[in-house]
Formats: structure tokens, sequence, C-alpha cells
């Protein structure tokens, strides 16, 4: 009897005891499901950054992303001195390979959220949407009296060039919706070379207009030309927001890298309270 008092007495002055092991077991468990807990709200929330369909929307679910994660190392460093007491070696095996993982998810993330928050795909279709689509029609709208301007002979000429400058616009406005939903860099150079015929297209189509129209039209041409510029210095603003590409490229990463990382820490934790839930608490090992 004496003999086997020697192994149970050991293991508690290492441990500290029953009531410090059972309290570490208990707490290791509690933090372990807190951690797994906390590790996919922070995925949620970065993934609704990039869904979210505002700057503030996206800033928000940004930040209490960033907030989840302070929760997160909290947790593991809780966590960790508590099951190096109880000399788990399992355990601590798991919590080394979720920080391993979690680093990898962290990079990720990063760039994920870097991405989301800028939201110029975003800003460009608003632009698209809507000052360029004003411009647009305030063209239109002053292209559209001038052949009451012009002598008989030139009237169907003047109405010619002025549906020719307007469709080129327009073809333009079609042209932005998918140059903002394209990834890759080629076909948004052939779009932005489609782009530069057809303002060179109107540019031109105007010019004519004004040498076939009498003096009384000269408002509505200057509104016509004040238009067109203003419309093609949007459509620029649209193009360089697009070729930045944030919420294109914060979704890619989002959908093909983040997972895998995110899949093998979810596991480690997984593997960390099965094994935290099958320790049984014993005075040995």
């Amino acid at each position: 009897m004496v003999y086997a008092a020697i192994p149970f007495a050991f293991s508690l002055g290492c441990r500290g005891g029953p009531s410090t092991a059972f309290a570490d077991l208990t707490a290791a468990r509690e933090l372990a499901a807190d951690l797994r807990v906390q590790f996919n709200r922070a995925s949620d929330a970065s993934n609704r950054a990039v869904m979210a369909d505002t700057d503030e929307a996206s800033i928000a679910f940004a930040n209490e992303a960033g907030q989840i994660k302070s929760s997160i190392q909290a947790d593991v460093t809780a966590l960790t001195p508590r099951l190096e007491h109880l000399q788990y070696a399992a355990e601590i095996q798991s919590l080394k390979e979720f920080e391993t993982h979690y680093a990898e998810y962290e990079k990720v993330d990063h760039d994920v959220l870097e991405l989301a928050v800028e939201n110029t795909n975003l800003k460009a279709q608003r632009l698209s949407f809507g000052p360029a689509r004003d411009a647009a029609d305030a063209f239109r709208d002053a292209l559209a009296p001038l052949s009451t301007h012009a002598a008989g002979k030139d009237r169907c000429r003047v109405e010619s060039l002025a549906a020719k400058a307007i469709l080129a616009v327009r073809d333009i406005q079609v042209l932005q919706a998918p140059h903002i939903a394209e990834s890759n860099d080629a076909a948004m150079t052939r779009m932005e070379g489609q782009m530069a015929t057809l303002t060179a297209t109107a540019k031109e189509a105007v010019r004519s207009l004004a040498d076939l129209v009498d003096a009384d039209a000269r408002p509505e041409v200057a509104a016509a030309v004040e238009a067109l510029g203003r419309f093609e210095s949007l459509s620029n603003d649209i193009v360089s927001l697009s070729r930045r590409n944030t919420n294109v490229r914060s979704l890619e990463l989002s959908i093909r890298h983040k997972p895998a990382v995110t899949a093998a820490c979810d596991e480690s934790l997984r593997s960390l309270q099965d094994a935290l839930a099958k320790e049984t608490f014993a005075a040995t090992r």
C-alpha cells in the first residue's frame, strides 16, 4: 500500500493537486469551445465584409473580424499554460497545429479584408449607374435639338451625326459593366481600347456638328461638349477603379484560397475539443 501511493502523490505534486487539475481541465474545455466559436465568428464576419454592398458595412464587418481575432488570441494565451500544466500532449499538439494554420489564415484574411474595404468595383459601379449615366443623358439631351438649327440640306447629316455620337457614348456605357466585373487584364485592355475608339468617334461627331448648325445652336453644342467631357472623365475614373479590382480580388481570395486554411484551422480545433472531451479527471494520467 505504501508503494501504491507514491505515483499518486507524485502526480498531485506535478499538477498541483486534484482540485487544480480538475479546474484546469474544465477551463481548458471551455476555452477550446470558445476558441472554435470565436474563430468561426471571425471567419463569418470576414465573409460578410467581402459581400457587403456599402463601404460602411464592409468596414464595420472588417472591424468586427479584427475584434473577434483579439478574443481568439486571448483564448490561445489562456489555454496554452493549462494544457501544459495538465501535460496533455495530444491537445498541446492540436493547439500548435491550430496556431500554425491560423497564421496562414491570418495572411489570407488580411489581404481579403484590406481589399474588401476598398470596394473599388462597387464604387465604379455606382459611378457608372449614377453620375456617368447622368452625363450621358445630358449629352443626348444637348444633341437632340441640333437638327432644328441646321439648313434643310444638312438636317439629315446632323441627325445622323448626333445619333452616331449618342450611340458611341451608349456603347461605352455598355462596356463599363463587364469591365467592372472582369478580372483578366488582357480582357480589360481590349475593352479599354474599344472605349477609346468610341470616345474618339463621339468627339469627332460633335466637332462635325458644330460646323453644320447655325450660331443659335452654340449653347447646345457647348453643353454637349461639356457633357461629353464630363462623361469621359467619369469613364476614366470607372476604369481606374475597376482596374484595382478589389472586390473581385477579395471575393476570389475568399472563395478559392481562404476555405482550405479555414477548414484546417477548424479541424485542429475540433481535434482539440474531441481530445479534451475524452479526458477524465484522475489522479494519474
